[in-house]
């Protein structure tokens, strides 16, 4: 199977849950056009109040659809765009990528992975339970974050559903992912 974009999905707001859509423009250090989180400097409400001059390494959210399938068979009832991702994702290995990776969506856009996504409170609220079926431990006794990873774009483009997803590796060693 190929690497394939599922699901895109925006808002112009602060909210938990982003808007299925049937395409999303993607701005060159900038993020989602249109989305809340769109901006050189840090967007998410928490980090702005700590220092809102951060870069914003969390311009978009990828998310693998698998994770979906996971916590429906689980009970939860989630459905593309609710976990607040930008996009969603099959066939790729997000979690397991480094850092600096890079990912082609469809023809244009290059996204390059800055970190993993950490889960906060609005994800309990969205839905009871959740909070702990995103968050796991390794056979080390560390914490697993499964809610997706987080990039910035570095040429723009068109992204939607159906477009296929290329990767690109960065030189060795590789860095594995933290939360950003």
């Amino acid at each position: 199977m190929t690497a394939t974009v599922i699901s895109v999905n925006a808002d112009t707001g602060h909210r938990f849950s982003k808007s299925v859509q049937s395409a999303i423009r993607l701005l060159p250090g900038l993020g989602v056009a249109g989305d809340a989180h769109c901006g050189e400097t840090v967007k998410h409400r928490s980090r702005v109040a700590v220092d809102p001059t951060q870069p914003n390494l969390r311009q978009v959210h990828l998310l693998h659809a698998e994770l979906l399938d996971e916590l429906n068979a689980a009970g939860f009832d989630v459905a593309p765009g609710q976990m607040g991702e930008n996009v969603l994702t099959r066939e790729l290995d997000l979690l397991g990528l480094p850092v600096g990776a890079r990912l082609r969506l469809g023809a244009d856009a290059l996204v390059q992975i800055t970190g993993l996504r950490n889960p906060c409170a609005q994800i309990e609220a969205f839905r009871p339970g959740l909070l702990a079926a995103v968050l796991g431990r390794d056979a080390d006794g560390r914490i697993v974050r499964k809610a997706g990873i987080m990039g910035i774009v570095l040429e723009g483009g068109v992204v939607a559903p159906g477009d296929a997803i290329t990767l690109t590796l960065p030189a060795l060693p590789h860095r594995a992912l933290e939360r950003v």
